[in-house]
């Protein structure tokens, strides 16, 4: 296992689905704080490799959200979506050494597979691949690319959470890599540009923490560093769940960046700042309780 080196490079990575939100500007804050308070490098990622889900526009909203709240990143923007080369590369060399393989299920096709098993659908929780076509399609047409998850546990250090393991091949099952309809996964392609750019340093919310140990099994294969990760607290909608774009959260109002700032600190557990933008910046940055955690 690959280590990282010790320059800092972190990254905020949004999706341009619409404009951030309270809680993605919670997430653009702890990694911007966390990169600047190791004196490092801060990066942003455009993950529109969802192409379907993207919002004309919402990447460029986004880069003017972040300027105006004072988060600058260091070099600009990497598109996802002019990746498709490098992620064909690395889905080639996970096939060639036997670790990658087509799939002819559809998703009702995998649901009715379980569900004979015994195994039914539980909203907000997913279901493991059962395995259907690890040893051949037997006639029928390819449709997906999926990683051959091998068994065990995999373990990490979350420099918040703590200690974390997963059994990937138990709780997720052979993972897709690309798509029926020829999309790349999400799963490949940070994986892929973690590495393309340097990040030694994941910090992004909570919700992404299950998502960790199928991005260390591939880091792993494709013979590239670990990041260290830092899963942060998220911001909750009025029915309790992360608040996102889907249950209605609003676009971030930068027409108060500082307001906005303050309510992400304080998710953060970081004191209210009477500004000037900059001024609160420095200020947290001094103060960023994750500096120097066992595990940093």
């Amino acid at each position: 296992m690959q280590s990282v080196g010790t320059a800092y490079v972190g990254r905020f990575a949004p999706s341009p689905t619409g404009p951030l939100h309270a809680g993605s500007l919670v997430a653009a804050l702890a990694s911007w704080l966390d990169a600047r308070s190791h004196g490092g490098r801060w990066l942003v990622r455009i993950e529109d490799v969802d192409t379907p889900r993207c919002v004309p526009g919402a990447a460029e909203t986004i880069l003017s959200q972040l300027a105006a709240c004072g988060l600058h990143p260091d070099a600009p923007p990497l598109y996802q979506s002019d990746r498709g080369a490098a992620y064909q590369a690395a889905l080639d060399k996970l096939v060639s050494g036997g670790l990658a393989y087509p799939c002819a299920c559809s998703r009702a096709d995998i649901e009715r597979q379980l569900a004979a098993s015994g195994h039914l659908r539980v909203r907000g929780l997913e279901l493991p691949y059962p395995g259907t076509c690890r040893d051949g399609l037997f006639g029928r047409p390819a449709r997906a690319w999926r990683f051959r998850s091998p068994p065990g546990e995999t373990a990490w250090h979350d420099r918040r959470l703590g200690a974390q393991r997963q059994d990937v091949a138990q709780a997720v099952g052979d993972f897709v890599l690309k798509r029926a309809d020829g999309l790349w996964a999400y799963q490949l392609a940070v994986v892929v540009d973690d590495a393309a750019q340097g990040i030694t340093h994941v910090v992004r919310g909570e919700d992404l923490a299950d998502n960790t140990p199928r991005q260390l099994l591939l880091q792993e294969v494709l013979g590239v560093p670990h990041p260290a990760y830092l899963h942060a607290p998220l911001v909750l909608g009025t029915n309790s769940e992360k608040l996102s774009k889907q249950n209605g959260a609003r676009a971030l109002d930068v027409g108060d960046p500082l307001g906005a700032l303050n309510a992400a600190a304080s998710v953060l557990g970081l004191h209210a700042h009477g500004g000037p933008v900059a001024a609160a910046l420095e200020s947290w940055t001094a103060a960023w309780p994750f500096y120097n955690r066992p595990g940093d």
